[in-house]
């Protein structure tokens, strides 16, 4: 199984969010489940994101128990992205077991409690499949003058054509709405919403395939690195560049344009 580590020894805040897709009826494509940020939030407030956060010390003890060959890291990084779906939008994802509406609120309350996904699992009698969360990029912006530099590893996860109760944490976030790749991007252009630039490529990326399956097709041959913004300057403009061979079909834009955290 794939994981998510490289040569790189980065001291960003490691972080872990999951593009979840959801198969729309006939050619439509797949919508994407996002949230919008609050507007209080130091990092990314008002912006329109996938779910996810922190990896919280919780998720390292819950990895170093996991009967799994997964590196204890890449294991961590995915137990976050569970518990942090599960806890700001009340779906679950990346779990063995039964899972209804009814149990997956239940489970959502309890997290809320204990802050740590290891005791919700045992009382719902559910198991860690990380072969549902797949790796998709890292993106580390080491380079810039933020708050708080999160190095984030992004997931993939399918719902297909499930119908599922979601409700928005109103805490973290203020909205929460399925939305295909290229809807999320034109409404970015209307200024409907905001979308900061690792969204706004990640974004251009989904947008090239019309299922889950194509995704995750095209991930797998793609090996993933950690992707670090860089600066450089073009005819006297300045652009905030990524590396052109990460797979991602917008490789640089304008850095007076670039929505940054």
């Amino acid at each position: 199984m794939t994981d998510q580590t490289d040569q790189q020894d980065p001291q960003g805040i490691p972080a872990a969010t999951v593009v979840v897709f959801r198969q729309s009826s006939g050619d439509a494509a797949p919508e994407l489940l996002m949230v919008t940020r609050s507007r209080s939030m130091s990092f990314a407030g008002g912006m329109a994101v996938f779910p996810g956060g922190r990896v919280d010390p919780a998720d390292y003890d819950l990895a170093r128990k996991a009967a799994s060959a997964m590196p204890e890291d890449e294991a961590a990084h995915r137990i976050a992205a569970i518990r942090e779906t599960l806890e700001e939008t009340g779906l679950a994802i990346g779990i063995s077991g039964t899972v209804t509406a009814e149990t997956a609120r239940d489970a959502r309350a309890m997290l809320l409690e204990t802050n740590a996904l290891e005791p919700v699992l045992e009382a719902f009698n559910w198991s860690l499949d990380f072969a549902q969360v797949l790796p998709f990029s890292r993106w580390f912006p080491k380079n810039e003058k933020l708050s708080r530099v999160f190095d984030t590893r992004f997931y993939l996860a399918n719902l297909g054509t499930g119908a599922v109760d979601i409700a928005v944490d109103e805490t973290e976030n203020t909205k929460l709405y399925w939305i295909s790749a290229q809807g999320a991007l034109d409404a970015a252009e209307k200024g409907e919403l905001s979308i900061i630039y690792p969204t706004r490529r990640n974004l251009e990326r989904l947008a090239q395939f019309s299922s889950f399956d194509e995704t995750a097709e095209h991930s797998a041959n793609i090996p993933v690195k950690t992707i670090t913004p860089f600066l450089e300057e073009r005819d006297g403009v300045r652009w905030l560049c990524i590396p052109d061979d990460a797979g991602y079909p917008v490789a640089a834009e304008r850095l007076d344009q670039a929505q940054r955290g």
